[in-house]
């Protein structure tokens, strides 16, 4: 059983920096593409990062604030989000396996806040 649970949202200032953490079972962040999503209030669920093997990828609303990265041995993904922005503020959703979207795998969401 795939298990994705994420870690480390809250709520900061506009500026301000957070990390978002998603720890996995059933599953292997070093042989899956993976990724954060995030959903704002009353918008659809877009992808801001991806990890595949060998590229990472960007949204361009978050292009040069947000790192993700993934630690083979402890199993998790991490978005490190710098410089963040009234905009960013959603809830963060984990995702792996984004080649089959029909099979992806899901955490449970961690909400972000910016206050301005």
């Amino acid at each position: 059983q795939v298990q994705l649970v994420e870690s480390g949202g809250g709520l900061v200032q506009a500026g301000g920096s957070l990390r978002l953490s998603c720890a996995a079972s059933g599953i292997s962040f070093s042989n899956i593409s993976a990724g954060w999503f995030r959903q704002a209030a009353g918008k659809q669920r877009e992808l801001v990062a991806s990890i595949t093997r060998i590229t990472t990828d960007y949204a361009d609303s978050v292009r040069d604030r947000f790192t993700i990265s993934r630690d083979g041995a402890k199993n998790t993904l991490t978005l490190h989000m710098n410089s963040l922005k009234p905009e960013d503020t959603a809830v963060y959703y984990c995702a792996a396996n984004l080649i089959n979207p029909n099979l992806m795998y899901w955490g449970q969401g961690t909400l972000v806040t910016v206050s301005p």
